[in-house]
């Protein structure tokens, strides 16, 4: 049988690309990509063979959609920030398998999933940045789960994630779930972004995010599930928070009773909220 043994809410904001590179801007990112490192020594340690990544970065427009291709291998320039992000090399291999089953899981529940391995689907930054740092050795397989959903109801996507969790444990193996996206992600206006590299965008959306870290922290579940939907609306969540919500479903959502232990302390990003913290398995 298989297991769930870690989950995880995730940055993967392009100044962790940036910050590896020389110029005003190098190391910005230090505390993210040390967080990001501390995680996957965690993963090595608990045996896992398969991430499974939300991604706030994949956009799709109907239905859920999974990549599970058998491997995938190229160069990645972001079409959003290409100053930031430009001539990535990434080469991950995948499990088809696992991502066929996801889909047939969630499918037999009402939530009609496709998974795509004869594919030639690329990955988006929200799962290749994370692996940049995850899985520099390829020890791990990689699967993406589409999580920038504009047509999709919060409800589906959490029993998306229940599906997830009950994939894992009819599979094989050990596997991973990080819901790769941000807290508050209202982008810092143009033509003051610069001013805003380390900063969030207002007050409010930062004592927003404080707020839901504390309940995280506290293991108040009860009260987020119920707070999701407006969060996700008044601070601008990224991907409309189908990544927390997906997230969600494979913990156990209201039941669940863990208590975070955050991994790189909250900060801000071009505007945006950010964090590494990782929930514990129940």
């Amino acid at each position: 049988m298989g297991k769930l043994v870690l989950a995880a809410k995730i940055t993967h904001v392009p100044s962790m690309y940036l910050s590896e590179m020389d110029g005003p801007h190098k190391g910005c990112r230090q505390a993210a990509i040390d967080g990001h490192k501390e995680i996957a020594r965690r993963m090595r340690e608990l045996k896992v063979d398969t991430i499974v990544v939300f991604d706030t970065h994949w956009l799709v427009n109907a239905g859920y959609h999974i990549n599970c291709a058998p491997s995938w291998e190229g160069i990645y320039t972001s079409n959003e920030l290409p100053h930031f992000i430009k001539n990535m090399p990434f080469s991950y291999e995948g499990n088809p398998a696992l991502g066929h089953a996801i889909a047939a899981a969630a499918t037999s529940a009402g939530v009609l999933t496709r998974a795509h391995d004869a594919t030639s689907l690329a990955l988006e930054y929200g799962t290749l940045v994370p692996m940049r740092y995850m899985n520099e050795d390829k020890q791990f397989k990689v699967i993406s789960v589409s999580a920038m959903c504009t047509v999709h109801n919060l409800a589906d996507s959490i029993e998306l994630g229940r599906a997830v969790r009950r994939a894992i444990e009819q599979s094989e193996g050990n596997v991973a779930v990080l819901a790769s996206g941000s807290l508050s992600h209202r982008f810092a206006q143009n033509g003051v972004s610069e001013q805003f590299m380390h900063k969030v965008w207002d007050p409010f959306l930062e004592n927003v995010d404080r707020h839901v870290i504390e309940l995280w922290k506290n293991g108040d579940w009860k009260t987020f599930c119920g707070m999701l939907p407006e969060y996700a609306v008044k601070c601008h969540g990224e991907g409309m928070m189908h990544d927390t919500a997906m997230l969600l479903g494979v913990l156990g959502a209201e039941d669940y009773q863990g208590k975070a232990e955050i991994v790189t302390p909250y900060f801000g990003s071009s505007g945006t909220g950010q964090i590494n913290v990782v929930f514990p398995i129940q």
